[in-house]
């Protein structure tokens, strides 16, 4: 056995301590990544691979920032960002909640089935894109926290993306290499059949075990949990219209409550005591179709977006001991008049509300130092009424859904995935077009798009890249290849097969798919050749290899896309990754042999 070139044992060194370092947690994901990126740079610079010049080492080092995969995930989390601000899965998201508000573990294995069986014959990489907002927007209304869903959620999606030829690009890249090498050509369904046996084994330990691996992630909230009391108008298009009160009590939210009921049917124009949080209020001015600010000022609110094309914000405000405010009621306070913002509610955070009080049970609360307004209004108004009557505005305000955009964001990234499903254009191409049009057409707003990038996942997608390129151009994963072929030779032929795919899920997991697919597919060739095993199962192991990319955030697009929307560690990955690894490595490798009779 040959001793590997200096810079393969320094590429192999780097990757272990990168995933020593990853796992540990000690130091942020983001200083370990520009860490790499700058030994690499540095090594490179000064100590340069053979035949090439200090300079190619730089651009190895940060050519990830400008690598095409990188602008993929940018464009991907923009489309996604349009779907969510424009209110386009609102749909989707209320069928799955509906399911999930049956049973939890049944919404959670329908979406399960429903990626798997998606990915079969779409690349799972749009199919993942479009659940992700569905179901971070589930997590936000009470459904399964978004850590506990994202994670089983992309794991079904790559496992239906191995059943078939076009799942993956990584799949179509290994039966064009076997080709070209020799083989005849596989079917789409070719060996499916293997894979969907294997899913048998495996789902079940996505469905059921892996949540249970997986923390509540979910960011303590600050916003949206202080209770607001405020008036529920019932307008002539309500659903309360005529109905009594025990036939909407069902209908109501969770953490919603009628503080007074009518003593017979609902009517138009009445205006009801309510209370709830941010999130409460809003669902039940959506099931119930009531108001719970003046319906003219609201309108006024939207038409000046709609006419500015600004944002629409809720936000919370705290009144300060200077408030012209304190001792006058919403009433008579103007500030609808003055300022253009409509008030949704109050909280009370220093007295409780005495309900047995009738002056406060049936007249108008009166505003206190400390009060809690949450306000809805476009900045500058917002901004204005802070200012001029002396009112705090907190953090964690929100943005009204553009709803009159949402079928325009739909219709975008239907387009965008849709081309890129059947081949039309590249992933990279249409997810990039799509990205252009949501800012040209207002889904998404330039200077917002911040908000949906994630900076951890950028510089990681980054490093991982340059790490992949120099395991692959300092001659590491040839000569690791080499190491594996020596040792297989005694081995029994189901051995053969776990180790070739252990190994290509090694590459997969720390180099990329498409050097896992590149440097296994003509080892595992030459391997059956040297041993007199067919070629045709070896080639499947190296295929199935690829796709085992579930132990690290930076195998695959898909796992980096969940890494920001979960809140996701590297050890998350590593937890839940590993063991679902290894039950299908055995369970493939038992099948190919079964299949293949070797």
């Amino acid at each position: 056995m040959e001793v590997p070139p200096i810079h393969a044992i320094a590429a192999m060194a780097l990757t272990v301590v990168v995933f020593y370092l990853f796992v540990r947690d000690r130091i942020s994901i983001e200083i370990v990544s520009l860490m790499a990126i700058a030994m690499i740079a540095v090594g490179l610079y000064f100590y340069p691979l053979p035949d090439s010049d200090p300079t190619d080492g730089l651009e190895l080092a940060f050519a990830g920032f400008g690598h095409y995969a990188l602008i993929t995930i940018c464009a991907l989390m923009v489309m996604g960002r349009g779907l969510v601000v424009t209110g386009a899965l609102e749909p989707a998201a209320r069928f799955m909640e509906r399911v999930f508000k049956i049973n939890l573990q049944l919404g959670l294995l329908l979406a399960l089935v429903l990626a798997f069986v998606l990915s079969m014959g779409v690349n799972n990489t749009p199919v993942l894109v479009l659940l992700i907002p569905i179901f971070a927007t589930l997590a936000l209304r009470g459904a399964m926290p978004a850590s506990k869903t994202l994670m089983p959620l992309n794991a079904s999606s790559l496992l239906g993306g191995m059943a078939t030829t076009i799942g993956t690009s990584t799949n179509i890249l290994v039966v064009s290499i076997a080709v070209d090498l020799g083989m005849p050509e596989m079917g789409v369904f070719h060996f499916t059949p293997i894979v969907l046996a294997a899913s048998l084994i495996a789902l079940p330990y996505i469905w059921l075990v892996m949540p249970r691996l997986l923390k509540d992630n979910t960011p303590a909230k600050g916003f949206g949990q202080r209770t607001f009391i405020t008036r529920l108008r019932v307008p002539p298009t309500s659903n309360l219209n005529g109905k009594h009160f025990d036939e909407v009590v069902d209908m109501l939210p969770e953490d919603f409550r009628f503080e007074e009921r009518p003593d017979g049917p609902f009517s138009t124009g009445q205006r009801l005591k309510v209370s709830g949080t941010h999130d409460a209020l809003e669902n039940a001015v959506r099931v119930l179709q009531g108001q719970i600010a003046p319906g003219w000022v609201v309108d006024a609110v939207q038409r000046k977006a709609q006419a500015n094309g600004d944002d629409v914000q809720v936000v919370e405000m705290v009144i300060t001991a200077d408030s012209r405010l304190i001792g006058r009621t919403l009433a008579t306070s103007g500030i609808a008049d003055r300022y253009g913002v409509a008030v949704l509610g109050i909280h009370k955070p220093v007295r409780p509300l005495r309900f047995d009080d009738p002056e406060e049970m049936h007249g108008e609360i009166r505003l206190e130092e400390g009060d809690v307004l949450l306000v809805m209004g476009l900045t500058p108004e917002l901004n204005e009424f802070a200012q001029t009557d002396s009112v705090l505005q907190l953090e964690g305000g929100r943005e009204v859904p553009r709803r009159s955009k949402a079928w325009l964001a739909a219709t975008i990234m239907l387009v965008s995935v849709g081309m890129a499903s059947i081949g039309l254009l590249p992933i990279a191409i249409a997810s990039l077009g799509g990205a252009i049009l949501m800012f040209l057409t207002g889904c998404v707003k330039f200077d917002r798009v911040g908000r949906a990038l994630s900076a951890q996942v950028i510089v990681l997608v980054a490093a991982s890249i340059a790490i992949g390129r120099l395991v692959l151009e300092s001659g590491a994963a040839g000569w690791l290849g080499q190491t594996l072929a020596l040792g297989l030779q005694h081995l029994p032929p189901a051995g053969v097969l776990a180790a070739v795919m252990l190994f290509v899920t090694v590459l997969t997991n720390f180099a990329s798919n498409a050097t896992a697919a590149t440097v296994g597919t003509p080892i595992a060739f030459a391997i059956a050749t040297e041993l007199g095993l067919p070629q045709e199962p070896l080639i499947l192991a190296v295929l199935f290899g690829c796709n085992l990319c579930y132990a690290t955030p930076i195998a695959y697009q898909t796992n980096m896309l969940i890494m920001a929307e979960g809140n996701y560690q590297f050890r998350d990955y590593v937890r839940t990754g590993v063991p679902l690894v290894l039950i299908m490595v055995v369970t493939l490798s038992f099948l190919l042999v079964t299949t293949y009779q070797m």
